[in-house]
């Protein structure tokens, strides 16, 4: 590889201008690429918007020798995500790198959730990841070469509670992951996704409310695997494990040549981990000849399917619930 792993390459990052997605903007110029910081300088549900930040990531990246160029557009709007695209063209004539970070929250629990709630979230998410990587799909498609990188997240991968929309939409964009590396990859196109696990301004807004309740529920510890999170919990790990930039090495390898045959694959980062996401495959089975029957789905389904299985957030005891076994009287004195 060239002394910049990036050097010649152009790029478009979303929601660079602030935490991961600087992070990466800042590694990929500093790597050879040229950026285009693409940031409507919104506020964490999507209100608002100042040129700000884009424009401060951009003067950094010039005053450190880099070149890159701010875009104000937001990427939930399909014609938005076409200028974008044009934007990389019209200033370094070609593209060969998208990465999609921009986000939103707005999280609420799925009884309370609004329907501009939703609507919002899975439009940045969801559809702003779609309205980039289909002109870039094109282009890519008709140069014979090209790296994607979305941004999932534990939340769609594993749940996350008060995060319907969010979750959804991060679902939804692992799994468009999947089909896009199949649709671009003989072309000499990889497309994959990074989940990330780090302190942002997103992580940070979460209010210490749901953060309670989620962590009462067992729910929190479910995406906290990791070998990151273990060290931070006993104390070992390295000052700044978890902060924003350290999400971007993986990411500028995957927009690397060297990652040329790594294709489809969800990686969660955190820290100094990097872990290869598995695939959702049928993990225990039962069959029989014709159909099932009742009785006998109720033997066999508790036994031998979902019994190594865990109920997320099951109910408490003071809900009365049928079907459940009801606690052994204790015996009279």
């Amino acid at each position: 590889m060239p002394e910049g792993w990036l050097e010649g390459k152009t790029a478009v990052v979303t929601g660079s201008g602030r935490g991961i997605g600087r992070g990466i903007a800042m590694l990929f110029a500093a790597e050879g690429a040229k950026v285009v910081v693409v940031d409507p300088g919104v506020n964490m549900d999507g209100s608002g918007g100042e040129s700000g930040p884009a424009q401060e990531v951009v003067d950094e990246i010039k005053s450190a020798g880099g070149e890159a160029v701010a875009s104000l557009e937001y990427v939930g709007k399909m014609d938005a995500g076409e200028r974008i695209i044009q934007t990389c063209l019209d200033n370094y004539g070609r593209l060969d790198i998208v990465v999609n970070v921009a986000g939103i929250l707005r999280d609420r629990m799925v009884f309370n959730m609004t329907h501009e709630e939703w609507d919002a979230v899975i439009t940045t998410h969801l559809k702003g990841h779609f309205s980039t990587i289909k002109p870039a799909s094109i282009l890519m498609r008709q140069q014979r070469y090209g790296r994607i990188i979305n941004f999932t997240s534990v939340s769609g991968l594993m749940g996350n509670a008060g995060q319907a929309n969010y979750a959804a939409a991060k679902a939804g964009i692992a799994g468009m992951t999947r089909v896009v590396a199949r649709d671009l990859g003989r072309y000499g196109v990889t497309c994959n996704a990074i989940s990330p696990g780090a302190n942002t301004r997103m992580t940070q807004s979460v209010p210490d409310s749901a953060r309670q309740m989620r962590a009462r529920a067992g729910i929190q510890a479910s995406g906290s695997g990791s070998a990151a999170v273990a060290a931070e919990r006993a104390g070992t790990a390295p000052p700044n494990q978890n902060t924003a930039e350290a999400i971007a090495p993986m990411v500028a390898y995957l927009a690397s040549d060297l990652a040329w045959n790594i294709n489809g694959q969800i990686f969660h980062c955190q820290g100094g981990t990097v872990s290869v996401m598995h695939h959702p495959l049928a993990w225990k089975s039962i069959y029989k000849p014709g159909m099932w029957q009742l009785d006998e789905l109720d033997d066999i389904i508790p036994r031998a399917v979902v019994n190594d299985t865990r109920n997320p957030a099951p109910p408490g005891p003071d809900v009365e619930v049928p079907g459940r076994p009801k606690p052994e009287e204790a015996p009279s004195a």
